[in-house]
């Protein structure tokens, strides 16, 4: 199993997301990606929203993780989501670093319409928008891969 940290960005009860399109189809994913090796899971966040985003960012708490298991023949993957800000910059997709199309600051109320990989829309917005926590989730209900 790997595992893929990722940040939840919230401004003015917006959250940052990364739009990718797969066939016919709107994906949208936190900011992160994978750990290299001696990298710690915070050390990957602020690496990879440097190198994709070309953002500066302060990694906070974790406020959830999931396991996504996969069809035979690709890897599982646990998901860790912390919260964070950005220190500095504004959020720019680099191409070179990602294959998203577009950065997309969603609505918090929305967030359970989404698309979303991992599947986190609906956990995300109890944490935001009714303050409750919610640790390890399991295995997370993914419709997409």
């Amino acid at each position: 199993m790997k595992v893929r940290p990722s940040i939840a960005i919230v401004e003015n009860n917006q959250i940052l997301l990364m739009r990718y399109r797969y066939g016919k189809t709107d994906v949208y994913n936190l900011p992160g990606g994978n750990v290299d090796k001696g990298e710690t899971l915070t050390e990957t966040v602020v690496r990879e929203l440097m190198e994709e985003l070309g953002i500066e960012v302060e990694v906070g708490e974790m406020i959830l993780s999931g396991d996504v298991i996969m069809p035979e023949g690709k890897e599982d993957v646990l998901h860790c989501v912390f919260e964070g800000k950005i220190l500095a910059g504004k959020p720019v997709l680099n191409s070179e670093q990602t294959s998203a199309l577009e950065l997309v600051w969603m609505s918090l109320v929305d967030l359970h319409e989404l698309e979303m990989y991992p599947n986190v829309g609906a956990e995300l917005q109890r944490f935001y928008l009714k303050g409750r926590g919610i640790d390890y989730m399991g295995k997370i209900g993914q419709k997409w891969f």
